[in-house]
């Protein structure tokens, strides 16, 4: 049952033969994966069982991922610099669906992962046919597209310059360093430094009063729709700040699950810290920003909390999984270790069934808007604002504000 994963690797000097080597470990791991399935009926979660449960989870859990980093981080986006004509459009259709085939695996993945896991620690001998043929299918043909299309195209579009870059990143990611000694490499400056002179001129676009839409939600609509189209790395992704009662403002990350006319929408936990600051402090702050297109909306108004039904319907739209985590985390509050907080889930997903309850602590907030400003990043840091400023009637002023 066990694969030597010892065999001769390329150096990252060759970071596309690195790259088709992992295809070749995945490859490797997921006949481990096939041959467990047919070895189970018969013997059970046996010592070789385990041992080859225990290999798929390791590699899986780490290398893989680092695998898919590699593509989306390095190598997708250095084909993107440098193709043109017929690479390009092939490169504008394939992206989004390599992408898309690491979320649907990463997917896949946490069914086998849990069913793995159980067998690797002997408490169980079943893993389930369907999911491991649905992963095996899903990651052969992904990489099957790779290796004839973005693999060629990088050896026929990068210089040695980008090989070498590409394999200095990919080594990081690892924690090897690809680069020469220390002594013999030219001096750089200290980081604080370095950061001082990181700058990117902006220049896609522009904002002029006579082209924005006379309603701010509309306006946000437009340019929610195009970040979409534009692939822009979850759009709707948020900074929300809030402020406690001593002034104290604090921020996280979360999804927006819907705007309209009314405001803009997110779900989470009522004792959660942001809950507790927003029924301390009703005011609160969002933020979007689209680097890819070079684009930030600033929201700022008065939050709310949407109604039972709302949270219900919401709620149960959710994977059951997600609604099971929902209900066992008491979010931001304190606990010993990942071990309890994993226990905790174990012991609802016992109890829940397949259709648990909304918890009365889970809920929806909503923030009406009174302040909105469009930015859209201009060259030499001229850039367009564009601020919307709600009245007591309800309508909308806006106005141009300088750079």
């Amino acid at each position: 049952m066990n694969d030597s994963l010892l065999d001769a690797a390329p150096g990252f000097d060759q970071p596309i033969a690195v790259l088709k080597h992992c295809h070749g470990r995945i490859r490797k791991q997921l006949a481990t994966l096939e041959r467990l399935l047919a070895h189970l009926p018969t013997h059970g979660a046996d010592e070789q069982a385990r041992q080859a449960a225990s290999a798929v989870l390791k590699y899986f859990e780490k290398a893989a991922h680092l695998h898919h980093e590699d593509e989306e981080q390095d190598l997708i986006p250095m084909l993107r610099a440098v193709a043109q004509g017929e690479d390009a459009a092939t490169l504008q259709a394939l992206a989004p669906a390599i992408l898309q085939d690491h979320k649907d695996m990463d997917a896949l993945w946490q069914d086998l992962h849990e069913q793995l896991t159980a067998i690797a620690a002997g408490s169980a001998t079943a893993l389930s046919t369907s999911s491991v043929q649905h992963f095996v299918q899903r990651y052969t043909a992904h990489m099957e597209r790779e290796e004839s299309t973005m693999a060629p195209m990088a050896m026929r579009l990068f210089s040695p310059e980008q090989m070498a870059r590409l394999g200095a990143a990919m080594g990081r990611r690892r924690g090897i360093d690809t680069t020469p000694a220390a002594a013999e490499a030219p001096a750089v400056p200290a980081i604080g430094d370095a950061v001082a002179g990181l700058r990117k001129d902006y220049g896609q676009a522009s904002l002029n009063e006579d082209e924005v839409r006379d309603d701010p939600i509309a306006q946000f609509t437009q340019w929610f729709e195009q970040a979409l189209k534009a692939e822009v790395n979850e759009p709707n992704a948020m900074n929300v700040a809030t402020v406690d009662l001593d002034g104290r403002p604090s921020s996280r990350i979360v999804l927006v699950k819907q705007f309209d006319a009314r405001g803009f929408t997110w779900y989470t936990n009522y004792d959660s810290r942001k809950a507790q600051e927003l029924r301390a402090n009703p005011h609160a702050a969002l933020l979007f920003f689209w680097s890819e297109l070079e684009r930030q909306v600033r929201i700022e108004g008065r939050v709310e909390t949407t109604s039972a039904e709302e949270s219900d319907k919401y709620f149960h739209s959710r994977p059951l999984k997600s609604r099971l985590s929902a209900i066992a985390s008491q979010q931001s509050a304190p606990i010993s270790s990942r071990t309890a907080l994993e226990q905790n889930y174990e012991a609802v997903a016992a109890q829940a069934g397949e259709a648990p309850p909304r918890p009365d602590n889970w809920g929806g907030f909503r923030l009406v808007p009174e302040r909105i400003e469009f930015w859209q990043g201009r060259r030499s840091r001229f850039h367009d604002r564009i601020v919307y400023t709600r009245q007591e009637d309800g309508s909308w002023t806006r106005q141009r504000l300088q750079p």
